[in-house]
């Protein structure tokens, strides 16, 4: 409690504009002392998103990154606007579904092509 016995103050951060694409954002106080922007309006399941992505908002307001695996499946978390922003690539989420990925579509590449000519 504070001095006043109001309870415990609650960190703000506020909304910002995301400097890629201008759309707004929550800037969020993180518990090393900084911030991240946080895609505003979303808390999806933690279990549907990456452990290294999953933004879990403490009692006073600033955020941890999540890495339990797995979560309890009714827990929410929140997530950066760059894994969102229009303006950015999206990372590489999963390394080993992109591997995946590239090889099926190199795949989808041979299957497509013209068979050679029969002499």
């Amino acid at each position: 409690m504070g001095v006043s016995g109001e309870g415990p103050r609650r960190l703000e951060g506020g909304q910002s504009r995301c400097p890629d694409c201008g759309l707004p954002a929550d800037r969020v106080a993180t518990l090393e002392h900084a911030s991240v922007l946080l895609e505003p309006d979303m808390m999806p399941l933690a279990h549907t998103v990456p452990a290294d992505h999953r933004w879990i908002v403490l009692s006073d307001g600033r955020v941890a990154l999540y890495g339990v695996c797995p979560p309890d499946p009714s827990q929410r978390c929140r997530i950066e606007h760059r894994l969102a922003c229009p303006a950015r690539p999206l990372p590489d989420l999963w390394p080993w579904l992109t591997t995946r990925r590239g090889e099926n579509g190199r795949q989808a590449e041979r299957r497509a092509a013209p068979e050679p000519p029969e002499d």
